[in-house]
């Protein structure tokens, strides 16, 4: 059995995750992290890592970015393997990130959802014959209390596509204005937020006369946390590097 040190376990991914850990073979939730340290399952919360007594095997990070260093930090001082699952990191997290994977197991996605890692694969292999004579956009929506736009998905689907064209594009993050050009440079990506939507990112690729549209369709927060537990138990089994689900899906 391996003991998971869950971040952001009080937020909704947390509370999703802790039911599904509940019921997992190889896991238990030995401790929690969280800005609100109220227990709600049979663990406790921690509001900083280092204050952690249980003993904990690997941390599955769903949290804040501004958390996300630290929690490296951590991670390497006491050599954990780290789930980081958290979306809108910044270019210095980034880089932590990429230094401490040179010291420990660390996997990261801007999306956990297996489904959109496929839908990557497949926007890989049909922009190439595309890409001069279709203009690109995404759309993406999500619920109302999210509060990085675009989402960190738009983004990871929008490089994808720029990593398979000859000419990379410029993202281009809505549109506004009397006199637009809609470059075919450009790739319009384009955020809404409302309700409770867990996530919806359609990909067109618009051409003459006709137009491919791409989507993926969240209906529940699940497919994020069974997407982490599958990390967790690939990273489980990994040496000191930089994984992500293309890694997971490919072994």
């Amino acid at each position: 059995m391996r003991h998971i040190l869950l971040s952001g376990a009080n937020g909704r991914m947390g509370k999703v995750l802790q039911h599904m850990i509940a019921g997992h073979a190889e896991f238990v939730i030995s401790a929690g992290l969280d800005r609100h340290t109220e227990a709600t399952g049979d663990f406790p919360i921690y509001s900083a890592p280092e204050a952690v007594k249980e003993p904990v095997d690997l941390v599955i990070d769903f949290s804040h970015h501004s958390n996300v260093a630290g929690l490296l930090d951590f991670c390497v001082a006491n050599q954990l393997p780290i789930v980081v699952a958290t979306t809108g990191l910044s270019q210095a997290t980034q880089e932590k990130m990429v230094a401490a994977a040179q010291k420990i197991p660390v996997f990261y996605s801007a999306n956990m959802s297996v489904g959109i890692n496929v839908l990557i694969k497949a926007l890989k292999a049909i922009t190439p014959p595309l890409e001069a004579d279709f203009d690109i956009e995404i759309i993406e929506k999500h619920h109302n209390q999210k509060i990085d736009a675009p989402s960190g998905t738009a983004l990871l689907l929008a490089d994808s596509i720029n990593e398979s064209c000859q000419e990379p594009k410029e993202y281009l993050y809505g549109r506004s204005g009397n006199d637009l050009t809609n470059d075919r440079k450009q790739l319009g990506i384009h955020a809404v937020r409302g309700g409770t939507i867990p996530g919806e990112h359609t990909v067109i690729y618009a051409g003459a006369d006709e137009i491919i549209e791409l989507k993926h369709t969240a209906l529940s927060r699940d497919i994020f946390a069974n997407g982490a537990l599958k990390a967790a138990e690939y990273l489980a089994q990994q040496p000191a590097g930089l994984y992500d689900m293309e890694n997971l899906l490919d072994k």
